[in-house]
């Protein structure tokens, strides 16, 4: 039961991929805009790089659980 909680405690903390990426679209936006003061601009490129790592996990995760599934015979889909 506590490695459930666990899971779902890890799943909440971090956004799916598709949410991340739509986010890390909208930083980058936001770093192109002009105005943007040198202070604001690396708290956006440090915002855009934490997604990007978050971008990364996601799809690591699911490439490991493909290798899973066609190590098990299961490839087709």
């Amino acid at each position: 039961m506590a490695g459930r909680k666990k899971a779902e405690t890890e799943e909440k903390k971090e956004p799916g991929l598709e949410q991340s990426l739509a986010e890390l679209e909208l930083v980058m936006e936001e770093l192109s805009a002009p105005g943007l003061s040198l202070e604001e601009s690396f708290a956006k490129y440090k915002q855009g790089m934490d997604l990007l790592l978050q971008c990364n996990r996601a799809i690591d995760k699911v490439e490991k659980e493909l290798t899973i599934l066609e190590e098990n015979g299961i490839d087709e889909f």
